[in-house]
């Protein structure tokens, strides 16, 4: 099972603001405050936003070798309708705007998102896990 995620930002603030609402949206709850970071659990899995002082760069590029996205899974369709529909006012913009929500296939229901600082999120309608555990 996962631990946790890490991911070190260029603007804490900017990414609480991003990170926070859909992380909440999510059912996370917020788990750890410092002056550098911030994380968010559920299950037992958190996930922490830092803006370490460690940094080698100012900016994240999700298509450079690294992390290309995070995929979580939303009870269903209406939900990910949900997300996509309030995230422009939380720093999110949907992705493959042509292809939305099938962007992943025909039988993939998802929402893709990027915020501000280039971090890309998968968010998958849970019926997507039903059907490929059906067909495996």
């Amino acid at each position: 099972m996962l631990h946790h995620i890490e991911l070190w930002v260029p603007d804490l603030d900017r990414a609480v603001k991003a990170w926070g609402w859909l992380l909440g949206e999510m059912g996370y709850q917020p788990f750890q405050e410092w002056d550098d970071g911030r994380s968010w659990a559920q299950d037992g899995v958190y996930v922490v936003v830092e803006q370490s002082p460690a940094l080698t760069a100012s900016s994240h590029d999700r298509c450079r070798p690294g992390l290309n996205h995070l995929a979580f899974r939303v009870p269903g369709p209406e939900q990910v309708d949900a997300l996509v529909a309030a995230a422009p006012e939380h720093g999110w913009t949907l992705m493959f705007t042509d292809r939305h929500p099938h962007a992943g296939g025909t039988g993939h229901y998802a929402g893709y998102l990027e915020n501000e600082d280039g971090f890309e999120v998968e968010l998958v309608a849970d019926r997507d896990r039903l059907s490929a555990s059906r067909t495996a």
